[in-house]
């Protein structure tokens, strides 16, 4: 591995010289764990190591604990976030139907900015003047990450092995091998590029790049199959309060448990696969394989019922402001003024969005089927023409349509005559 220094750019990059004492953020994969090695051999500094629960499926959080001190950490943390990634950042973004670009549901974006900020607690309860992480400079996370401790904190410097000192992979196997460090799953090359957590699963890389292919079938380790789901579709009832997920057929549930729950039965249904092309904060267009069954049923539904009860002016409006807040989120600008203000917004634009939808989940689709709300901007006489009349008085039409039109069909006429077409406009004095 080279030793060579790359030129501190930014003021927030730890100068070598005044590294001492490191909180790294924690996978116990083969880029952290040769890190964690690393820069103790490198600065002679003491590492404390900060491992996330966000619901990533299958980890052993002892086992990642447990080598992180092998290995020779002063301290390794593991903290469970999961509610407080539920609560604070997931609800957000169903609040705003997020999505960036019109497909990703942002649950790469969504965690960054968490693990960033616990990153700085913990930072500071240890005693470092250092974060270290295991982004490369091509992605978001970057930014997400060094965005968000240098707002928080900017004392705390950053070290960022992989992009600053060119870390390869056979550079990074052969290191472990040299110093005896265990690589979860071997040497191989992983076919694929993972980040999960409970809001959904991303994939990219080697095969996924060929934009010529549908993806492989060995993608899909989270989400069976459309072809492979059920013959018989599930119809699952989700309920809202003020905007927010509060049961799944009935049930009362915590936010983690609904958002897992909704998860499993969607993923069994074949729902929530996107194939994403995708313009990073850095510039460049990637692939990205998604599976977001939870989020492919909560924000249709949560969309539908919104638009039961807002107006028209509030549902044309509020689409402008979720277009904004997806890409502040995807960009790692979490603690931009904008962002609290749209937040608040959201909230407010929720008060409302409250009542039952019944998605149909069959073969790949989740589609909103029923909806109810004690707040519905809805009333089936009205709808249906029926013979309550109400509010609504079919009389009425014609001059609401001759007032309503007006302007246009004036545009049409001046615009016409000065192209010589014949002037048949009636009704609108000179």
């Amino acid at each position: 591995m080279s030793d060579a220094q790359a030129p501190r750019i930014a003021s927030y990059q730890a100068d070598p010289e005044r590294v001492s004492r490191v909180l790294l953020l924690y996978s116990g994969g083969l880029d952290t764990s040769v890190m964690l090695h690393w820069i103790q051999a490198r600065y002679g500094a003491e590492v404390v190591t900060l491992t996330v629960d966000l619901g990533q499926p299958g980890e052993d959080w002892d086992v990642v604990v447990g080598k992180a001190r092998d290995l020779g950490a002063v301290d390794a943390i593991r903290a469970d976030a999961r509610e407080a990634f539920a609560r604070d950042y997931v609800l957000p973004a169903i609040r705003a139907n997020a999505l960036y670009g019109g497909g990703y549901p942002l649950f790469t974006a969504l965690a960054r900015p968490l693990i960033a900020s616990l990153a700085v607690e913990h930072a500071r309860r240890a005693g470092c003047e250092t974060i270290a992480h295991g982004c490369t400079g091509k992605g978001n996370d970057q930014v997400r990450i060094d965005g968000t401790i240098a707002t928080l904190d900017p004392e705390l410097r950053i070290l960022a092995p992989v992009r600053e000192w060119s870390m390869g992979r056979e550079e990074e196997i052969a290191y472990a091998r040299e110093h005896a460090i265990a690589v979860r799953g071997g040497t191989e090359r992983p076919p694929y590029s993972i980040d999960d957590n409970l809001w959904g699963r991303s994939s990219e890389g080697r095969a996924i790049e060929d934009l010529d292919r549908p993806p492989p079938d060995d993608v899909f380790q989270l989400v069976t199959r459309p072809e492979e789901a059920p013959d018989e579709p599930e119809l699952l009832r989700v309920g809202f309060e003020s905007g927010r997920p509060t049961t799944l057929d009935g049930e009362a549930l915590g936010p983690v448990e609904l958002i897992e729950r909704a998860a499993a039965i969607g993923a069994r249904h074949g729902v929530g696969i996107v194939d994403h092309i995708e313009d990073r904060i850095v510039g460049l267009k990637v692939r990205d394989i998604y599976e977001v069954p939870a989020a492919a049923i909560l924000l249709p539904a949560h969309g539908e019922l919104e638009k039961l009860v807002s107006t028209i002016h509030q549902n044309n409006f509020k689409r402008a402001l979720e277009d904004k807040w997806a890409y502040l989120c995807y960009a790692g600008l979490w603690h931009e003024p904008l962002r609290g203000d749209l937040d608040a917004y959201m909230e407010s634009a929720n008060r409302h969005v409250t009542g039952e939808v019944t998605v149909k989940l069959y073969k790949g689709r989740a589609t909103v089927v029923a909806r109810s709300s004690p707040y519905a901007l809805y009333d089936p006489d009205l709808a249906g023409f029926g013979e309550s009349g109400g509010e609504f008085s079919q009389a009425a039409s014609p001059g609401f349509i001759e007032l309503f039109t007006l302007q246009s069909r004036m545009a049409h006429r001046v615009r016409n005559r000065d192209a010589g077409v014949e002037d048949r406009f009636t009704g609108i004095d000179d």
